[in-house]
């Protein structure tokens, strides 16, 4: 059996594969509520083979949202909508997880296909939160600096999401604190000028985030894993950097965390990314290698034998795959024929194995 086909197990969660779907937003909910297309679009993914199946970043609150086409989780209707969305999952053999998340002052956004700019409020829009009154772009919306309150109002919920999820039927909860978005926004110097005890140092900084971590993996069952994900470097000089991460992830181990997916960058909009194949990976071995944790790594991995090498040298203990599996939802049946593998097909489609 291949590295990329051996199970892992996350506390008594097993994962049938270290393929991991990343959690891509579909931008398709109405009023929070999943669509049909969610149903299909993950359904697929799932009877494809994935391993894990990371559903995309769900808003905790309606300002949480990053368009007002995101999925929610701030209602018991929201997650009782997602259960069939679960147990289809289920059916097919993959283990469902959910991306809690807050968007801050990256909210308020209209879909990317039609331009992903801010919406007014007269159009349905709403001002964003954030540490500080700093707009993401010249473009965006100015956000309101949070108060003690409105802190306070966020940890609770990410705690009441993390009670609907469970309600849902996920196995596995994600915290988003990576790509610009609120939590990231808190814990990088260059988002957060708060001259309180949540801002300046990284002790101060970091405190938002380990509260919710820590609420989080107190509400969830401890025999379920909890996953965060991160970005290991703003990409910009001055910027939370990786010595930043590897300290954060430390104090998430300690908290009872078990395994950080390391993405990068998604704090301002002119980054200079060097994308390329595996650009992300060295990161994640690093955090790996310094804190003991349990990591994923994502970023341009498409191709099998770069994916099974990332595993066999360690850099990792899981691969997420992300605009590959939208491009080929069976990516990981094709995979497991490549290595050799011989793992479970869906029986409607076992005429297409050999």
């Amino acid at each position: 059996m291949s590295r990329l086909f051996t199970p892992i197990r996350l506390r008594k969660v097993e994962i049938r594969n270290r393929i991991f779907m990343a959690p891509m937003c579909q931008y398709s909910a109405h009023d929070g509520m999943p669509s049909d297309w969610h149903l299909v679009h993950y359904g697929a993914r799932a009877a494809g083979g994935v391993g894990l199946l990371m559903m995309e970043a769900t808003a905790v609150s309606p300002e949480g949202r990053i368009t007002s086409n995101d999925l929610g989780l701030w209602t018991d209707q929201q997650a009782e909508a997602l259960r069939p969305i679960v147990s289809f999952i289920k059916e097919q053999g993959a283990t469902p997880a959910i991306q809690i998340a807050h968007a801050g002052r990256k909210a308020c956004s209209d879909q990317p296909w039609k331009g992903g700019l801010p919406v007014e409020q007269k159009d349905g829009g709403w001002q964003p939160l954030a540490p500080s009154a700093l707009p993401f772009s010249p473009d965006s919306c100015i956000p309101k600096e949070m108060t003690q309150a409105d802190i306070d109002n966020v940890v609770n919920q990410f705690a009441e999401a993390t009670k609907r999820a469970l309600k849902a039927g996920f196995e596995t909860l994600i915290i988003h604190m990576a790509h610009g978005y609120l939590l990231h926004e808190f814990l990088s110097p260059l988002s957060n000028l708060r001259n309180d005890s949540y801002g300046g140092n990284f002790e101060n900084r970091s405190r938002l985030p380990l509260q919710v971590a820590k609420i989080v993996r107190e509400l969830w069952p401890d025999d379920k894993p909890v996953m965060v994900r991160i970005s290991a470097t703003d990409w910009v000089e001055g910027g939370w950097d990786l010595p930043s991460s590897i300290e954060l992830v430390r104090q998430l181990k300690s908290i009872g965390v078990d395994m950080v997916d390391v993405s990068s960058g998604g704090l301002v909009p002119d980054a200079a990314v060097p994308t390329a194949p595996g650009y992300q990976t060295s990161f994640a071995a690093t955090i790996r290698r310094e804190t003991g944790m349990m990591v994923s790594t994502v970023g341009l991995i498409t191709n099998v034998m770069q994916a099974e090498h990332i595993l066999v040298t360690e850099q990792a203990d899981a691969v997420s795959i992300g605009r590959e599996l939208l491009r080929n939802p069976t990516w990981p049946l094709q995979a497991a024929k490549s290595l050799g593998d011989d793992i479970h097909w869906p029986p409607q489609y076992q005429r297409a194995k050999l």
